[in-house]
């Protein structure tokens, strides 16, 4: 907004105001030219920007104090370091005026921070922050709630992702920076203070530098990812030393190096023709463009919002990816379930059996009754796991051992199941251990004397837990390492269904027979 003031200052020598003496006490005088007024209906607004506790005089004539100045006996009062002053309408004629600060500044002596006047309509004065606070509640409003829904969001998620706790984070800290930075308009703040407000503002910078392109990293699944994050954390923290005390230099340094990062990462994404990276590349450019045309205070929030409208774009493709997962994954389970429903309906496997079974049946009938209980069993528990994705390990065992016993009177061999440190606790995805026991049947033969033993053994580590399945038997020579077959691939599917990536499947011949190992992890990485 235009000023509809027109004055001259020349304020360039008050850095040293106190004097070498190191005296508290000063007066300084400044002196201000009123060139031109576009309003005299409004009254004329001086801004005082100073540290210390003073009187200020226009023309010898006191029109406001800040804080109580230290006197023999009492101490000092701090002022603030922001006032406005209303300046008598008959004082305010055109020309030159004087401008005199009478006060002490008892602590901070050290940092020799000058004194900043400005002339201004006194209204427009008490107005700006009123309309600078309005955007920024705005802001941090929907930064708030973005976070709160964002923390919800992954606290009641099966699947912890890390991206969308680091953007309720980041959320959480824009909000955080807009009220520390605007906190000023809303509490008088000693000027004994001042310096706390802007290391808070300076840290929270220090940690959305840090946080930014970590998400983008782990969006884009950017490769060195340790190494990009120990440079920028070094880079951030040399310059948090070479700019000591320096607090505005310091978070626009922190901001560049952010951008900066942030771009080589997007960049690096859209030449990989990742989706989004395009976009992000585009919202960066967009931002630097805004800082750079914009007033620093404004620019810099301005252009962290289209940075975080171009991380919560990325946020929508890779919830709109999960949705689509999800739903592959709903009819991948439908399909598994048919699949686990054809497996004891196929034509080929009834005709057998029932053939089996007439035969038991006319030939022993108690045993036929025992051959068909067996049968109806194992219907019953397929139909009870068909529609889950985890059963129990001991409702596994129990499918398994109906099966045997099941196959033991159709083809008239021997089946012996063992188990060993199974535990009970455990779930596992439906017919996976039946369907290990199914191509043993098929592709194993008896020994001449003895039985076809299947052993199951479960064991535990840090990182992983680990079934196998051992099939002691002569293999038939057409049996080989089938990874493709119709078995493993509903196995895989199974294991791809219930535990992502986290698992491994392997199968092959051994001396004593054949050999079943599955592995699952608890994390991604497989050791």
């Amino acid at each position: 907004m235009k000023s509809d003031i027109t004055y001259y200052t020349d304020d360039d020598d008050l850095h040293d105001y106190l004097g070498e003496s190191g005296d508290s006490v000063f007066k300084v005088n400044i002196e201000v030219e009123l060139i031109k007024r576009e309003n005299n209906s409004t009254p004329l607004g001086l801004q005082v920007n100073a540290f210390g506790a003073f009187d200020i005089y226009w023309d010898n004539v006191l029109v406001g104090s800040n804080g109580k100045m230290a006197k023999s006996g009492k101490g000092e009062v701090p002022g603030t370091e922001t006032t406005y002053y209303q300046i008598p309408e008959k004082l305010a004629n055109m020309g030159k005026h004087v401008v005199t600060l009478v006060g002490t500044q008892s602590d901070l002596q050290e940092v020799k921070r000058g004194i900043d006047v400005k002339l201004e309509s006194f209204l427009r004065l008490h107005r700006a922050p009123l309309i600078v606070m309005s955007y920024m509640n705005l802001m941090a409003g929907a930064f708030l709630i973005a976070s709160i829904y964002y923390f919800f969001l992954y606290i009641n998620s099966t699947r912890k992702e890390t991206t969308v706790l680091l953007f309720g984070i980041i959320c959480l800290l824009f909000f955080c920076l807009l009220i520390i930075e605007y906190v000023k308009f809303y509490i008088d703040i000693p000027y004994t203070q001042f310096y706390i407000r802007m290391k808070i503002v300076g840290w929270l910078t220090f940690a959305i530098s840090i946080l930014v392109p970590w998400y983008f990293m782990l969006q884009f699944d950017f490769e060195k990812k340790r190494l990009f994050l120990f440079l920028l954390f070094s880079s951030l923290i040399a310059i948090y030393i070479l700019n000591y005390q320096h607090y505005d230099l310091t978070a626009i340094l922190f901001s560049d190096v952010m951008w900066l990062t942030s771009m080589v990462i997007a960049s690096n994404a859209a030449a990989r023709k990742i989706k989004g990276g395009l976009i992000v590349v585009v919202g960066l450019f967009a931002s630097a463009a805004v800082n750079y045309f914009m007033f620093y205070d404004f620019g810099l929030f301005i252009a962290f919002t289209i940075i975080v409208l171009s991380m919560l774009y990325l946020h929508t493709i890779r919830a709109k990816a999960i949705e689509e997962a999800h739903n592959a994954s709903l009819l991948l389970s439908s399909r598994l379930q048919l699949e686990l429903i054809k497996k004891n309906i196929q034509p080929h496997f009834l005709r057998n059996t029932l053939t089996s079974l007439i035969d038991w049946v006319e030939e022993s009938p108690q045993q036929g009754v025992v051959f068909i209980r067996a049968l109806a069993d194992e219907f019953d528990i397929m139909n009870s796991i068909s529609e889950d994705a985890l059963i129990p390990i001991r409702q596994e065992i129990e499918l398994c051992q109906k099966h045997l016993q099941v196959m033991s009177f159709r083809k008239e061999v021997c089946y012996d199941w063992k188990e060993e440190g199974v535990d009970e606790n455990e779930n596992i995805p439906p017919a996976i251990v039946h369907t290990i026991i199914e191509n043993g049947i098929t592709h194993s033969m008896p020994p001449k004397q003895g039985c076809i033993c299947f052993c199951l053994s479960f064991t535990k580590e840090d990182r992983y837990k680990q079934y196998t399945v051992m099939t002691l038997a002569k293999n038939r020579k057409t049996r080989k390492d089938k990874s493709n077959g119709t078995g493993f691939k509903y196995i895989k599917a199974r294991l791809n269904e219930s535990y992502g990536n986290n698992w491994s499947f392997d199968s092959h011949a051994v001396e004593e027979g054949w050999l079943t190992t599955i592995k699952i992890f608890d994390k991604i990485d497989k050791r």
